[in-house]
C-alpha cells in the first residue's frame, strides 16, 4: 500500500522556479497563478491525494520552501 502524504509550499520564498513541478513523479504540484510579494508565481499543490511523500519536490527545492509530510491514518479521513 501507498503511502500518503500532504505538501505545503511557503508562497513568499517560493520563485516559482518548477524545479519541484518536473521532479514530483505523481503530478502533485503545479504552477501557481497568484503572485506573491516579489512578483514571483509561487507553485501550488494540486490533491494531495496524489501525493506518496517521496520528497523528489523537498529534494530539489533550492529555496526550501516545500514541505513534506506523510500523513497518518486519522488525517486520511479527515
Amino acid at each position: 500500500m501507498l503511502k500518503q502524504g500532504k505538501i505545503e509550499v511557503d508562497g513568499e520564498r517560493c520563485k516559482g522556479c518548477l524545479l519541484c513541478v518536473r521532479a514530483c513523479p505523481l503530478s502533485a504540484l503545479k504552477a501557481g497563478a497568484t503572485q506573491n510579494s516579489s512578483g514571483s508565481y509561487p507553485v501550488e499543490a494540486v490533491c494531495n491525494g496524489k501525493c506518496v511523500a517521496c520528497g523528489n519536490c523537498y529534494t530539489v527545492c533550492p529555496d526550501m520552501c516545500l514541505s513534506v509530510y506523510e500523513q497518518m491514518a486519522a488525517e486520511r479521513a479527515a
